[in-house]
């Protein structure tokens, strides 16, 4: 039976993922710190038979014995997002490169057969001409610390000759949706929590766009690239995501307001959020049949349901956010 490594499995992606390869009758290990309050997450994935490893994926012993069975790494533990890179930029090097490129050495010496790397769009960074959805082939943009971080990897991995693994780098659209680890500091899920709760939402770079995906589509997009025949996701990046899923932050606003009345918003002017970009997710969904399952507006009823029914007492609880 394949054996999966998830790093950051106890995380917002990576509980879905779990999800989703032992659905697929995977055996499944996870290594992760539980950083952000994931005691009771990580009691569920050991009762559903994950093997968790408690441990910084820095730690060369915690990935060695993360790595013990493995024909198959997912790579998903980071510090994620600008505000937490900014905040800690030595502790970011740390995580998102000298770690990775660390595991990918290890991975490789251990035999590991595919290796899966989680990056961003936010890799196009601003785009000369946003209404046009940029593909894999286009040109990497990075204006954030955190983008910089993965364009690295990713170029590293991509370089390696010969490759020991068969890697694919998938760049996700910005993630939402209700998930067992809980992220209330996402877009999609901020704006809605907000206006849901009646209270008062300021948006700067309302006109710029963005790419969205349901956080459990983004894990069945990495599904997907697991259960695709090597030869044809070795050495391919791809954006993960549907091409209709591309909206500006206007545009989020006036949805939730289309399934909520409360709330009061105001557009503010900004610099430090440049980042403006249309993505086309059209080589994911030729290639590999992939197709999201949820849309945006589907994604903000069921957040509102959730908040309805009093799934989080306490939704600015620093456990649904991954920066205090």
């Amino acid at each position: 039976m394949a054996r999966t490594l998830v790093t950051g499995g106890a995380g917002y992606i990576g509980m879905e993922l779990c999800d989703e390869l032992l659905q697929a009758g995977r055996e499944v290990t996870v290594l992760d710190r539980l950083l952000h309050g994931q005691d009771d997450r990580a009691d569920e994935l050991r009762a559903r038979g994950v093997t968790l490893v408690e441990g910084d994926v820095r730690d060369p012993v915690a990935r060695g014995h993360a790595l013990q069975g493995a024909d198959a790494v997912v790579h998903l533990a980071a510090i994620v997002g600008d505000p937490a890179c900014a905040r800690d930029p030595q502790l970011a090097q740390e995580v998102n490169v000298d770690a990775s490129l660390a595991l990918a050495a290890e991975a490789g010496e251990a035999g590991v057969e595919r290796f899966v790397m989680a990056s961003t769009c936010s890799n196009y960074g601003r785009m000369a001409d946003p209404t046009t959805p940029i593909d894999e082939t286009g040109v990497l943009a990075p204006v954030s610390l955190y983008a910089e971080q993965k364009v690295a990897v990713e170029q590293h991995l991509l370089a390696l000759d010969p490759a020991p693994f068969a890697v694919s780098c998938l760049r996700f659209a910005t993630v939402y949706g209700v998930a067992p680890r809980m992220r209330f500091d996402l877009t999609v899920n901020e704006f809605t929590r907000d206006l849901w709760d009646d209270r008062k939402l300021e948006v700067f770079g309302e006109q710029f766009w963005r790419p969205y995906v349901h956080v459990r589509d983004a894990a069945r997009g990495i599904r997907t690239v697991l259960e695709a025949p090597v030869d044809v996701v070795a050495g391919e990046v791809f954006n993960v995501g549907d091409t209709r899923e591309n909206y500006r932050k206007l545009d989020l606003v006036e949805e939730i307001r289309r399934q909520t009345d409360k709330g009061e918003v105001s557009f503010v002017r900004r610099d430090e959020d440049p980042r403006d970009y249309k993505v086309s997710f059209q080589k994911i969904a030729d290639r590999l049949d992939y197709k999201v399952t949820r849309t945006v507006p589907e994604g903000i009823a069921e957040l509102i349901a959730a908040l309805d029914a009093g799934r989080f007492a306490d939704s600015d609880s620093r456990v649904y956010r991954n920066i205090d």
